[in-house]
Formats: C-alpha cells, structure tokens, sequence
C-alpha cells in the first residue's frame, strides 16, 4: 500500500513538475521563434540605396480575437527607393502573404497589431523614407500552447 501510495504521489508530483516547466519555457521558446522571423529579414539583403536601422519582434496574441499564438518580426529601414520599388524586391523573397510586406514608418508605433500593447521602435523617425518591413512567423512546437500571452 505504502510503496502504491509514493509510486501515485510520485506521478502526481513528476505531472505538476512538468506543466510547471512547459509554463516557464514556453515564453522563452516563443520569444524565440519570434526573433527568428525577425532575424530572417535582417538576413535578407538590402536594395541598393536603402539603410538597415534596427530589428525588432514579439511573441502573444498580436492580433484577432480568440486564443493562439502569432509571431511579429519586422526591420525598419530607410531608403532612396519608393514604397513601389520596395513592394516589389521584397516581394521576391516573400514566400506568402504575410511575409516580407513593406509600408511606410511614419513614426515609432508598431500600428499592424490591432491597438495591443505598444510595441516600438527605438529610432526617432523623421523624414518619409522610413519603411517598415515585416512578418508573420510560426513555430511548430507544443509551447504555444502552454504560454500564457496566447490567451
């Protein structure tokens, strides 16, 4: 009966443990998978004419309703070349429609997010040549499931 009772209170115990370190992992890993969509535009390479300026990302629920997990990656660049000209060589590496999309930086709010949280850029803008190129990761994994800002 005793050695029943440590084999159950161990299972339990080993149960908890686990949720306990898919809860405290799952941000990491998702903060993560966020950084690497930003990382992939850093890697691309810039038209001619056209300043890298900084990199930003972040993990949770960006945008909609409901529960789920999105990835945000984005650069901001300042650039000769018009937002035409930019649409279209980003577009060369943009495997869908929610990567590598370019808009103009008016400032240094993130406003593709549906009003959450702020999420800005660091450099003061000024000027009109400031473009904003973005997208939408993803991450296979079970963490997002278990991160608490997919809620």
């Amino acid at each position: 009966m005793k050695k029943a009772l440590v084999i159950i209170v161990s299972a339990v115990a080993l149960l908890f443990l686990s949720i306990l370190i898919l809860l405290i992992a799952a941000p990491f890993v998702n903060d993560n998978a966020a950084k690497k969509t930003a990382d992939e535009l850093v890697d691309l390479p810039l038209p001619n004419n056209t300043e890298f300026i900084e990199s930003i990302y972040e993990a949770g629920k960006l945008v909609g309703n409901g529960k789920g997990m999105q990835y945000f990656g984005a650069i901001l660049i300042k650039s000769e070349l018009s937002l035409d000209e930019l649409k279209k060589y980003y577009s060369e590496f943009a495997d869908n429609d929610w990567t590598c999309v370019v808009e103009n930086q008016t400032n240094t709010n993130v406003d593709i997010r549906d009003g959450r949280l702020p999420l800005t850029f660091k450099t003061d803008i000024d000027g009109d040549n400031y473009y904003i190129v973005y997208s939408w990761g993803n991450n296979n994994t079970i963490f997002h499931e278990f991160d608490l800002r997919g809620n």
